[in-house]
């Protein structure tokens, strides 16, 4: 079990591109890797915030902390649908 979890995590943080096949898998695949990043993402900006004391107003934290995880978890799935494309 938890060799499995570490690769899973291990899959997440690489940057490999993933082929997107026709019956979803790879794709399935994607959007739970970018998804933990998205929440390591979303838990690190709030723990940051928390620990330099710029977390007076919680919503303000909560809404920088779901720009970091969108940002994160798009960039994350473009990144593993191949693009940008490869040159060369």
């Amino acid at each position: 079990m938890r060799q499995a979890v570490a690769d899973r995590l291990h899959r997440a943080m690489t940057l490999v591109a993933v082929a997107v096949d026709e019956g979803g898998g790879k794709l399935k695949e994607a959007v739970v890797n970018a998804g933990i990043l998205a929440g390591l993402a979303f838990f690190s900006t709030l723990a940051g915030l928390g620990a330099t004391g710029l977390l007076a107003d919680p919503i303000k934290g909560l809404t920088s902390a779901c720009i970091a995880a969108g940002v994160t978890f798009f960039t994350r799935l473009a990144l593993e649908r191949g693009l940008p494309p490869e040159t060369g």
